[in-house]
């Protein structure tokens, strides 16, 4: 079963912008956090941005004026709009709950390349 999927990576110049998607069952959203994770080789996986349900965002601050998070409980989806895109931006993000509730599991990713 696929619960967490993610995609809209791609590879863009530096200064460019892309949005990524998530979507996951109605379970995984509920009343919950949901946030957006990044992973590089040789980097433990970092937490970059977070959504409640009631959609308060927040962001790390390596990203802060440059991404957005939002969500669509409707559609079980949430978003990540990247802009102003830089090299250190290149990873593998994840989508997944926040905190202690957070699934000990992930999806696939997706992949963002950002090239100078």
């Amino acid at each position: 079963q696929v619960q967490l999927v993610e995609s809209g990576g791609g590879l863009v110049q530096a200064g460019g912008s892309l949005r990524l998607s998530c979507t996951a069952s109605g379970s995984i959203f509920s009343s919950l956090t949901m946030g957006w994770y990044r992973q590089t080789p040789g980097k433990q996986r970092e937490l970059v941005a977070w959504i409640t349900r009631g959609g308060s965002a927040n962001l790390a601050d390596f990203v802060k004026g440059r991404f957005t998070i939002s969500r669509d409980n409707a559609k079980n989806t949430v978003y990540l709009q990247m802009n102003r895109l830089k090299p250190e931006d290149t990873a593998l993000y994840y989508c997944n709950r926040v905190g202690v509730q957070r699934l000990d599991y992930w999806g696939q990713g997706t992949q963002v390349i950002v090239s100078s």
